[in-house]
């Protein structure tokens, strides 16, 4: 892992089996994140939208590489803006933890996607991510 890889860490009181229908279900991934146009599998393409009625209003969008349920998930991801069409990489992985899960992210390539914009992008997606991170806390609690 190089200095411009986002790693994150949390501790979720639920199942690997519900955090990973949060991570894949597409309702599920707009309570906390994007609402999804449709499941995230294997070997399929997805888009992540701003708003759920909206099918036009795509904010991220990548190919899920890797499916693994409930232990690990891998997908190309993109943002366009800064990114353009080149993708980064983001892989899940899910643990169990004393009745609960720890949640591991590992967001890298944004530096090789992003150029010149990319300390700029790191700050922004470590910023996003731990807000995500909170709703989907918050969203596991109730």
């Amino acid at each position: 892992m190089s200095a411009t890889t986002i790693n994150k860490t949390i501790f979720i009181g639920a199942s690997r089996e519900t955090v990973w229908e949060f991570l894949t279900n597409k309702d599920k991934l707009g309570e906390w994140f994007h609402p999804a146009v449709e499941n995230l599998q294997a070997g399929r393409p997805y888009t992540l939208l701003k708003d759920a009625s909206d099918t036009d209003s795509k904010i991220c969008w990548g190919d899920v590489l890797s499916a693994t349920p409930p232990a690990s998930l891998t997908y190309t991801f993109s943002i366009g803006g800064p990114m353009g069409d080149a993708m980064s990489t983001v892989h899940w992985t899910l643990e169990e933890a004393l009745g609960g899960t720890r949640v591991t992210l590992v967001h890298e390539g944004v530096s090789e996607a992003a150029g010149d914009a990319a300390l700029g992008l790191l700050m922004a997606l470590d910023k996003g991510w731990d807000e995500h991170f909170a709703k989907l806390r918050s969203n596991m609690a109730t």
